[in-house]
């Protein structure tokens, strides 16, 4: 009696282009396990080495250019991406070599999360990050998601109110971004709202909000928005199963460490999402 086999379906593919987080929380670390939660194979290049844990970054160093160049290349080449979630940058010169390569894969889906600083406050940036960011990955982004800090530093006042929400992202969008998803968790409220903004989509999001200090939302919360487009989805529907997933992980995550923070628990949150 024959058997016969059946080749196995091969998973859609993401890369992130981001930083190493030694603490497991956000970053590379948090990118991988959302991509893995969305039954995605995750393929990355990272920026910088962070040596952080629950309490704090301690140290940064940033990967030389023609290493990120060669972890680039390596996997352009021989992958077919389905969408690429941009995290920590670094530095200008960084985003420049970053926005030159994917210059070369123009239907290639991009999440940019526009990380400046860290949850704890830490800059996470050198020299002029933001103006680099707008210059040269803005354009080329499909998809721009800051929170509050970050939308206030690259448009250069602040954000109080779900009204200043609205005009920021649409500043964002005047500067060159094809769609914003700006992230209200920084204002006060019991709830949480976002906000996607797009020249044919306006979506506003709410979910309860949820005690206690995390890392890795941000981070958790562009790769699977990334995974959700590397899977087919279309984006308002990829950033409503996102938003929903990392709800889910956050009401899971846990305290790891000494410090304060806490992370996401992100396969708690696959079995929990389906």
């Amino acid at each position: 009696m024959s058997q016969k086999h059946h080749k196995p379906a091969r998973p859609p593919i993401a890369l992130t282009i981001a930083g190493s987080d030694s603490g497991g929380g956000a970053g590379i670390q948090a990118d991988l396990r959302t991509f893995a939660a969305f039954g995605v194979h995750g393929t990355t290049a990272i920026t910088a080495l962070t040596a952080q844990d629950t309490r704090g970054v301690h140290a940064i160093h940033t990967v030389p250019l023609a290493m990120l160049r060669a972890q680039l290349e390596a996997v352009l080449s021989d992958f077919r991406i389905g969408a690429a979630k941009l995290g920590m940058i670094a530095t200008p010169a960084i985003a420049r070599e970053v926005a030159r390569l994917l210059r070369l894969h123009p239907r290639l889906p991009v999440v940019l999360d526009p990380v400046l600083v860290a949850t704890t406050g830490a800059r996470l940036a050198s020299g002029d990050l933001a103006d680099a960011l707008r210059r040269h990955l803005f354009t080329r982004a499909d998809l721009v998601t800051p929170n509050i800090p970050e939308a206030e530093r690259l448009l250069g006042r602040g954000i109080g109110s779900v009204r200043e929400m609205h005009a920021a992202a649409r500043a964002l969008l005047d500067g060159g971004a094809r769609a914003v998803l700006l992230k209200g968790g920084h204002l006060r409220g019991n709830q949480v709202v976002d906000l996607l903004l797009a020249p044919r989509i306006e979506r506003w999001f709410r979910q309860r909000r949820i005690a206690g200090e995390s890392h890795g939302t941000g981070c958790s919360l562009a790769a699977a928005i990334a995974a959700g487009i590397a899977r087919g989805a279309a984006l308002e529907a990829a950033v409503e199963d996102a938003i929903d997933f990392v709800h889910a992980a956050l009401a899971r995550g846990y305290r790891p460490g000494r410090g304060r923070l806490r992370v996401l628990d992100h396969i708690a949150a696959a079995r929990s999402h389906g």
